[in-house]
């Protein structure tokens, strides 16, 4: 195959230094019109479908200053895949974290999603929920005409993305003259489903014309999907450091010992002056529980564009995107809670990281929960740009955009919330857990009926939670920007100015009502519930996709029940003439308070393009510098605590003044930036590309951190006493950046690279944890009357659990409450040591690492290849035996991605594979103040997609997601300390496209 390869001229290379998106925003589709513009007796041949998708994102990667991805469309309304997030995988150094089975959030070059800023158009979007990340699983791929990844800094894009900035390119009229559409259709197969639609439906359109001469543009598309799936779950909620145990349990112990019997330390732990020492450490599980989700999800998109070009250099464009998802949850789990310890250990068994792979306790309860919830999704962005072109070196653009997303997770209409229903039993003897072997733990109850079988007429009330926590994100930008080509000489080929304003707020309310809290302690309420509300479901083949230990996972059964009969019995027999104030109630939520935060940001930039020759090689370079000033106001409210009693069992409260009334304090806060930029690029040889870049960029901190007040657990178990409080004076993440990389581009579509990179981030922001008392909360546990209990009962042989000691208190009858509360004695118990967390600037950290991509078209035979990969490394990594917060980068993996096909003659068939290597999540678990690790397990995802032209505009496709079932799973600081593990399924597509000609 003859090759035909060209040197830039000064023309082309001032446009590729300045264009920058621009160049990458001509969608694939614009391909089509090339040739309107060359004479009519030359063939223009367009390339379309995967090799033109790849020519086309090889040359802009080739042209652009700066390291910059793109993925393109194969063709108007055809994505290379249906979830923009599993398409951005495809770039070198892009990993994604998964929601539901499918991609939604991306991580870049080891930065998570809160590091990566993802703008419409050049546009800041608002956040999903109380974030700044952006969830894609929200938006389909219809409309979309390309992806642009920026990895090295820009002075002309908006601030935000430290590890990249992802730009969503969506189709405009103007840019592909004439009548275009698409229309598709498809049915959906996922094999997880069991009580939805095996077939569920998703129809896509768009279309685009042009009017008078060209001069008005409209284009319009829209996509409508479902999805009903199953997730098959388990969960350890968290892993307890060191808790009073019983001194008379039976251990087995597989820590090294010393030659005297004594346990040899290998950890470490802060002191009181933060200094590092030897500590022996036992951890176990503070519960373990078992789901089924059956899940409905529908998603709606749609967007609108209108243009008008008034003359031949002034334009308007008008543009309005929306999307809405919505998710339904119905969700049967079962469990037992270890949260108590004490007294409660019968025996345990440690492993030699003093792991517990066995523990035997009495106390606390087995229970059956049902959960429903209902939750909403909708974001709307809408914005007007107008060009003019003054002259031929001088032309002038101002856009206005407002987005929002709006979050409720109360949209049940029945509950207006989200409920979770938990029933089931303390009459238990002893429950064990065990995770000796296999890949999930599982446990057993031994009821004092005499069996591991719970007897439906036994199961009775223990509480009910109903959530609600609308929010709002909001963002309003001003932008205005300026191009200037001078003819001045000195190698200054072109001027990028411009300036911006962005407002970007973010609101949430709502909060949790317990129902009741009888907790068994006062009657368990059985009699209310008939044996035949109640169906024992046979649980074999759960979670099948997982190697299971030799005692299986749990029983083999669970109770499933009503949602709604539950909570109609609930609240008509449990009345305040029953129990008081303890009465089952849904309650309402229009009493808690709304946090809000306002960011405002203004911006002024220069970019300038410069062309000089060193040595016979000519040297493209863009430097360029950015000011910023941000201002933060965060009005906070918070609830008084008034004091922490003991309801019964497991189950203590906080109690607020006021019923919980909110006090408002108004928090600020501000920072100005100066970032400057530098991009090299040399053409070493007709294909050889050399760059080098450096630069500055930043990621403001989390909204959420920035709010000023403080939380405490409403719920303050034994082990579990935290809070929160925010810090509206962060400083946000900056890091200095260089990256070097070298492209050989040797055939049309073909191309080999490599790239190193080195991160240097300055204020860094950690969750820190301190142990602090707060005036006037004071703890029955541990007091002088909680100790005295625990010695009469242990006085008379019996064993000290949770449920015995309270009893014990309510008959001495001090200090007793309503419904037998235990109430604390300011004068004897002591203050409660509370756990909080808070965010803070803690210094500096470093990132380094390398990309490399080959892409490789077989010249006319069809098939093509594609495979890249990055290594990451740094001073972020987590020590698993220090027990203490550490400077973490979450989301830090190895990553790599391979794709295979075949193209020619109507048929494509696509086989793609994305790798993540094994990765830390973030630290901390509920309830815990050692910032115990939380580690993802290493996912390979096998994908298929096989097209099929029955006619020149008529297409039929088959599509094939998770190929080999992978399954996630995730543990702690050692893979014996399990946290969580989800099953989907495969799911298959079948269907059909008809396109214009």
């Amino acid at each position: 195959m003859k090759t035909t390869m060209f040197q830039k001229t000064k023309i082309a290379a001032t446009m590729s230094l300045l264009m920058g998106s621009a160049a990458i925003a001509m969608p694939a589709v614009a391909q089509e019109d090339a040739g309107a513009k060359v004479d009519e007796d030359v063939e223009v041949i367009a390339v379309r479908g995967i090799r033109g998708s790849l020519i086309s994102s090889s040359a802009l990667k080739r042209d652009s200053s700066g390291v910059v991805d793109a993925i393109t469309a194969e063709e108007m309304g055809k994505f290379p895949d249906t979830n923009l997030a599993e398409s951005l995988q495809r770039i070198t150094g892009v990993s994604v974290s998964r929601a539901n089975g499918e991609g939604s959030q991306i991580t870049v070059r080891g930065f998570g999603p809160e590091f990566n800023l993802v703008t419409l158009n050049g546009r800041q979007m608002s956040g999903t929920g109380f974030t700044r990340s952006f969830n894609f699983e929200n938006l389909s791929s219809e409309g979309v005409s390309a992806l642009e990844v920026y990895k090295t800094a820009r002075a002309d894009v908006p601030t935000g993305g430290l590890g990249a900035t992802v730009n969503i390119v969506t189709t405009k009229p103007l840019q592909s003259p004439g009548q275009k559409f698409s229309f598709m259709t498809k049915g959906i197969y996922d094999s997880s489903n069991e009580t939805g639609d095996d077939v569920t439906p998703e129809v896509a359109g768009v279309y685009s014309n042009t009017f008078h001469d060209d001069r008005i543009g409209f284009s319009a598309n829209f996509s409508y999907q479902r999805r009903d799936f199953q997730r098959q779950a388990a969960n350890v909620r968290s892993w307890q450091l060191n808790p009073t145990l019983s001194d008379s349990a039976v251990v087995t112990d597989g820590r090294l010992m010393d030659v005297d019997g004594n346990v040899i330390p290998q950890f470490l732990i802060p002191n009181d002056d933060g200094v590092l020492e030897e500590t022996t450490a036992a951890f176990f599980p503070q519960e373990i529980s078992f789901a089924r989700d059956d899940i409905q999800r529908e998603r709606l998109n749609s967007n609108v564009t209108l243009q008008f070009a008034a003359t031949d250099a002034l334009t308007f464009t008008l543009d309005h995107t929306t999307s809405k998802a919505t998710t339904g949850n119905n969700s049967l789990s079962w469990g037992i809670w270890n949260g108590s310890f004490g007294g409660n250990a019968n025996s345990y068994e440690l492993d030699a990281d003093g792991t517990a792979i066995y523990y035997n306790s009495s106390g606390d309860d087995g229970s059956y929960t049902a959960f429903r919830e209902t939750g909403e999704v909708d974001s709307s962005a809408t914005g007007l740009n107008i060009t003019y072109d003054y002259s031929d070196t001088l032309n002038f653009e101002f856009d206005i955009h407002s987005s929002k997303t709006s979050t409720d997770n109360g949209l049940d209409a029945g509950l207006g919330s989200q409920g979770r229903v938990i029933l089931g039993s303390a009459a238990l003897d002893s429950k064990e857990y065990f995770f000796r072997d296999g890949e999930i733990p599982g446990f057993l109850i031994n009821w004092n009926n005499g069996s591991t079988v719970l007897d439906p007429s036994e199961i009775g009330s223990n509480f009910s939670i109903f959530t609600r926590t609308p929010g709002q994100s909001e963002v309003n930008q001003y932008q205005f920007k300026g191009e200037w080509l001078p003819d001045i000489g000195y190698g200054l080929m072109g001027v990028k100015f411009g300036a911006a304003f962005t407002e970007q707020s973010l609101q949430g309310s709502g909060g949790s009502n317990n129902a009741n809290a009888p907790g068994f302690n006062n009657g368990t309420f059985a009699e209310i519930f008939p044996d035949s509300m109640f169906e024992q479901v046979n649980l074999s083949g759960f979670l099948d996709e997982f190697a299971t230990g030799s005692m299986g996972l749990s029983p083999g059964y669970a109770y499933a029940f009503d949602f709604d009969e539950a909570v109609t019995r609930q609240m008509a027999f449990l009345t305040e003439e029953v129990v008081g104030s303890d009465a089952y109630e849904i309650g309402t939520f229009d009493g808690f308070a709304t946090n809000r935060i306002t960011e405002e940001t203004t911006s002024l930039y220069v970019s300038t393009a410069w062309e000089f020759e060193i040595s016979d090689y000519i040297v493209d370079a863009n430097f360029g510098l950015r000011y910023e000033r941000t201002e933060v106001v965060s009005p906070a409210k918070s609830r008084v605590p008034e004091y922490v009693y003991w309801a019964g069992g497991s189950e203590w409260v906080t109690k607020f003044v006021g019923d919980g009334v909110f006090v408002e304090v108004d928090f600020t806060g501000d920072y100005d930036l100066v970032l400057p930029m530098l991009d090299l690029k040399v053409d070493l040889s007709d294909d050889l590309v050399g760059r080098m870049s450096v630069g500055t960029t930043i990621t403001r901190p989390g909204l959420g951190d920035m709010l000023g007040n403080l939380n405490l657990t409403p719920s303050p178990k034994i082990n579990s006493r935290t809070g929160s409080r925010g810090n509206p004076n962060l400083q946000p993440f900056k890091s200095n950046n260089l990256d070097i990389s070298l492209e050989y581009y040797y055939d049309e579509g073909s191309y080999a690279a490599v790239g190193l990179f080195w991160k240097e981030v300055d204020d860094w922001i950690e969750n820190s944890q301190v142990t602090t008392t707060i005036p006037g909360l004071y703890d029955v546990y541990l007091g002088p009357r909680y100790n005295a209990a625990v010695a009469a009962v242990t006085g008379r042989g019996e064993q000290a659990t949770d449920a015995a000691v309270y009893q014990e208190l309510v008959a001495a009858g001090v200090g007793i409450g309503e419904n037998n509360r235990i109430l604390p004695d300011p004068a004897t118990d002591p203050l409660i040591d509370w756990t909080i967390n808070s965010p803070e600037n803690v210094g500096s950290r470093s990132v380094n690492g390398a990309e490399f991509a080959v892409q490789h078209l077989f010249g006319e035979s069809g098939f093509g290849l594609g495979v890249n990969g990055t290594v990451v490394d740094g001073d972020v990594e987590y020590d698993n035996y220090i027990l203490a917060a550490q400077a973490i980068l979450p989301g830090l993996s190895n990553s790599a991605n391979f794709q295979t096909f075949y193209e020619k003659d109507g048929l494509s068939v696509k086989l793609t594979a994305a790798w993540r290597d094994e990765y830390i999540a973030g630290q901390g678990q509920p309830d815990t103040s050692d910032a115990p690790p939380q580690y993802v397990e290493e996912f390979l995802q096998w994908d298929l997609s096989v097209n099929y032209d029955v006619s020149e505009n008529i297409t039929v496709f088959f599509e094939g997601v998770n190929l080999t079932n992978e399954t996630e799973r995730s543990f702690g600081r050692f893979e014996r300390q399990f946290l969580s593990a989800a099953q989907y399924a495969p799911r298959y597509t079948l269907g059909f496209r008809i396109k214009s000609l």
